[in-house]
């Protein structure tokens, strides 16, 4: 049984897109990380930190849980969701005319395997307009994506112009990544 520790409804699309039968558990962890850490494996460390929460006892002996957590990098700064208008509009602008990194990590854990790994995209975004940025937070309210911004969005058919690397990473999950490491867990 595969069981997806996300409430995320882009990450339950994708898995659905895979013709994965799969079952949504959640647990609520905190999803702090150590200072000390380098911003390109927080990622991996939150997903792993999903996982180990769940008590493997309490799941059907047969199952795989996958666990995930998705960060935007900029400057060597972990940009999350964002709390508000000002902070969604501020991520934006911020990333605007500029390239910025997006790392997801995925833990898959059964009752004898652990298997962690990450994908990193690069995302390169023209320059916006203030009343674009508007327009979009305003519309879209992105409050729940890392970064303030879906790719999916409106503002990423209009104002990302390439990306280098997974395109469904950035929607967080590295699907044929997870899918190949699926695979080898049989």
């Amino acid at each position: 049984m595969l069981i997806l520790a996300s409430q995320s409804p882009r990450r339950q699309a994708l898995l659905k897109a895979m013709d994965l039968d799969f079952q949504v558990m959640t647990n609520s962890v905190d999803e702090t990380f150590p200072n000390d850490i380098p911003v390109e494996n927080v990622a991996e460390y939150l997903a792993e930190k999903k996982a180990d929460a769940f008590d493997f006892a309490e799941l059907p002996t047969d199952s795989k849980l996958v666990t995930c957590d998705t960060v935007v990098i900029m400057d060597h700064e972990i940009l999350g969701k964002p709390q508000n208008f000002d902070d969604a509009f501020g991520m934006l602008k911020k990333l605007s005319g500029r390239q910025h990194t997006v790392v997801t990590g995925v833990c898959i854990k059964t009752q004898t395997e652990k298997k962690l790994f990450s994908e990193t995209t690069f995302v390169h975004f023209k320059p916006l307009t203030d009343q674009q940025i508007r327009y979009y937070v305003d519309t879209y309210q992105p409050y729940d994506k890392a970064g303030g911004y879906g790719i999916q969005d409106w503002i990423g058919l209009v104002g990302i112009d390439k990306i280098e690397g997974c395109y469904y990473n950035v929607m967080g999950l590295p699907a044929s990544k997870l899918a190949a490491k699926l695979q080898e867990l049989g």
